[in-house]
């Protein structure tokens, strides 16, 4: 186990050099793609899931804003990707870091917000004021709904780091007192495993789900806008 408990947060390096990027390269080549007529069982559950999670999300969505459905697809497949294989010991786990999960969120949001003041500019305007607003309070709202505009996307990239941070850190300190107690006590050391084994299950559905949650998050923003 790390002696520090933010040692596996760190950005990992080869040779002294940085090995973000290949890191987060490598889910692209767990992607499975079939160049046969027929697919075997597990492209044939990857098709039905893609399908599935695409129709949850792009159902409400009219013509242009369906036109991000690949994006979308391909982000939510990403984020799962690197949460899941983030729980595998000794790996690095890239949505951890708040740089990376601003970089996704920022140009996404910008990209929504951009739609909207091009194809509904009124509309999109309209939601810094609330109708019925008293004269003397405009100036106020106009302001507050202005800054919770420009705070969405901070909101987004947060809320994915907290949450896949602190699944791995209490993972560390449940397999840092399993590996202690394993030398004094064997029956707090079988609690403590059982335990272990209960917060992984939950973790693998918290990257699961922290992925669809920021996914389906952009496509309410783009709904909003198109």
């Amino acid at each position: 186990m790390n002696e520090n408990l933010f040692t596996s947060f760190s950005a990992p390096t080869i040779l002294n050099q940085p090995a973000t990027i290949p890191i987060i390269l490598f889910p692209t080549l767990l992607i499975l793609t079939s160049k046969h007529p027929t697919n075997n069982r597990l492209a044939t559950i990857q098709q039905n899931l893609t399908q599935f999670t695409l129709k949850q999300m792009m159902t409400t969505h009219n013509a242009k804003g369906q036109t991000w459905s690949l994006m979308l697809m391909s982000l939510i497949t990403f984020i799962a990707m690197t949460n899941l294989l983030g729980l595998l010991p000794y790996s690095f786990t890239p949505t951890t870091q708040l740089s990376m999960n601003l970089a996704m969120a920022i140009p996404l949001w910008a990209g929504t917000v951009v739609l909207g003041l091009r194809f509904k500019t009124k509309n999109s305007l309209a939601h810094l004021l609330p109708q019925g607003t008293p004269t003397p309070l405009i100036p106020m709202l106009v302001v507050i709904e202005t800054i919770s505009l420009l705070i969405q996307p901070m909101a987004l990239a947060v809320r994915l780091t907290a949450n896949i941070t602190a699944g791995h850190l209490l993972m560390h300190l449940i397999g840092s007192a399993m590996l202690t107690l394993s030398t004094t006590n064997f029956s707090m050391t079988l609690l403590t495993s059982m335990l272990l084994a209960l917060l992984t299950i939950l973790e693998i559905a918290v990257a699961l789900i922290q992925a669809y949650v920021f996914t389906l998050l952009i496509s309410l923003y783009l709904y909003n806008n198109t």
